[in-house]
């Protein structure tokens, strides 16, 4: 697999809801940043899976570009607030913002990722704040 289908299957597994799908595809080393902190894969694991049960987070891939063993991408993020998430909810209501990832590959596997997206907007959307 080159370093753009890792990636995609990362926004495939994630898509899926599957957890371990996710976490298989970084090293053991992987470092991850992201809205709410960085940290370590078993950090993130509890953040990602809050986004899949919560959130039901989908990511719809916009544009990608991958050079040698980096990949970024830009996607559509959509959810709905169907359990608490971090204190607040469930709402019902859905979202829809722009997201965007850059990844950092070594040995086939994800060894950095950096997330930026509008948790602001996400959060007005599904109605945590005014």
């Amino acid at each position: 697999m080159n370093a753009k289908d890792v990636v995609l299957a990362y926004v495939d597994a994630f898509n899926r809801g599957d957890l371990e799908g996710v976490c298989n595809l970084f090293a053991t080393d992987a470092l991850i940043w992201g809205v709410l902190g960085w940290g370590t894969l078993d950090q993130a694991r509890p953040v990602w899976n809050d986004l899949m049960e919560c959130l039901r987070v989908q990511l719809q891939v916009e544009g990608i570009i991958a050079e040698s063993d980096i990949v970024a991408v830009r996607y559509t993020e959509r959810g709905k607030s169907v359990r608490a998430f971090r204190g607040a909810g469930p709402t019902g209501r859905s979202y829809e913002i722009t997201a965007m990832e850059w990844f950092e590959l070594k040995d086939n596997l994800i060894h950095r990722r950096w997330g930026a997206r509008d948790s602001m907007a996400q959060s007005r959307q599904l109605g945590f704040i005014e």
